[in-house]
């Protein structure tokens, strides 16, 4: 039986669920989860992100690899949420991302949405698949393998 989640989640809620903090936590809000299944997640990207400042000074561009991580984020989240747990006792690892594609630029003042479904879980690892959009738009996609390690 999955846990019953009040939506939406915010920054506290998520801090309970991530290992994550500032400056490497992505998501700001989750506003849908299906445990088990799927989880619409979004961050505010801000003209302040510390990687902006090196990432294009003069044309401000979120790099890609960070959208990927934020996908991750929120499968981890969408896991924590399915198993009934916390942070505490275990961590789970990127193991590997396939079929990445990058569609569009994602800049200040876009609201990335994160959407996340499994696609199979197999003893410790979860085979995600992800969408990341900005208005609608697809700007990202990939498919992430992740394996819980218990502390």
């Amino acid at each position: 039986m999955s846990p019953q989640v009040s939506l939406p989640i915010d920054i506290a809620g998520i801090r309970e669920l991530l290992p994550h903090r500032y400056p490497f936590l992505l998501i700001d809000r989750v506003v849908e989860l299906e445990p088990g299944k799927r989880v619409l997640c979004y961050k505010n990207v801000s003209g302040n992100e510390h990687f902006f400042q090196g990432h294009f000074p003069d044309r401000p561009v979120m790099p890609g690899v960070l959208v990927i991580e934020a996908l991750a984020q929120a499968g981890g989240v969408l896991t924590q949420v399915t198993h009934g747990g916390g942070i505490e006792g275990r961590l789970s690892y990127l193991v590997k991302v396939d079929n990445a594609k990058f569609s569009n630029m994602v800049v200040p003042g876009d609201r990335l949405d994160l959407e996340v479904e499994i696609k199979r879980e197999i003893r410790n690892m979860t085979l995600y698949a992800g969408v990341a959009r900005v208005d609608g738009k697809q700007v990202a996609c990939a498919e992430i393998l992740c394996a819980e390690v218990r502390n």
